[in-house]
């Protein structure tokens, strides 16, 4: 009888799954108003905008299914959301042709940078429900960001903004040496430490 538990090759290399679902962030739970709440699209872009709470819920809805997963070594399995395809965000903004990365601004100044080809994928969401419930305000509610194929840092909570850029700029948590794209598949997790924590 082996003395170890063999690793399930559904979630990726050094991380457990859970049935609960960890609290971590940045700062306090704001608190939220739907009547002045703004999503802003801007930078280097040809139409940038704004949504209401009422403008995001109005959009088409999509839905997802399947594991996320943390840096801090957990997954869930299973899990269920739904909110407004991201890819038909962007393309509403029109990003110049020199763009390449898009920086998630929310509460608290958390901000978290990705390639916009990363962003563009059918998965990724600005999301609004959980397990088919508001998501509620200590996992990001009312509106996260959503990118499942990467560690949940990069799925920022209380989701005010979405910048476009021409080259990278390095959000909160990756200028604090973790990985710079967080691919939990291949452990990026943490990329090398800033010069300023040398």
């Amino acid at each position: 009888m082996p003395f170890f538990k063999q690793r399930d090759p559904t979630v990726p290399a050094g991380q457990t799954v859970t049935d609960g679902f960890p609290i971590l962030h940045v700062g306090d739970v704001p608190a939220f108003d739907p009547v002045t709440w703004r999503l802003r699209f801007f930078g280097l872009c040809d139409n940038p905008y704004e949504l209401t709470w009422d403008d995001l819920r109005a959009q088409p809805a999509t839905e997802w299914n399947g594991d996320i997963h943390c840096v801090t070594r957990w997954s869930k399995k299973d899990t269920h959301w739904k909110g407004v395809s991201f890819k038909s965000l962007i393309e509403r903004a029109k990003p110049r042709a020199g763009v390449t990365h898009v920086v998630q601004h929310a509460a608290n100044e958390y901000t978290t940078n990705l390639p916009l080809a990363v962003t563009l994928d059918e998965s990724c969401m600005v999301v609004y429900e959980f397990d088919g419930k508001p998501i509620e305000p200590i996992h990001g509610g009312p509106v996260r960001m959503f990118v499942p194929k990467r560690y949940f840092w990069k799925s920022a909570k209380w989701l005010t903004g979405i910048e476009f850029l021409e080259g990278d700029r390095p959000g909160f948590w990756e200028v604090r040496g973790y990985h710079n794209d967080g691919d939990p598949w291949k452990e990026e997790r943490y990329g090398d430490m800033p010069a300023w924590m040398a």
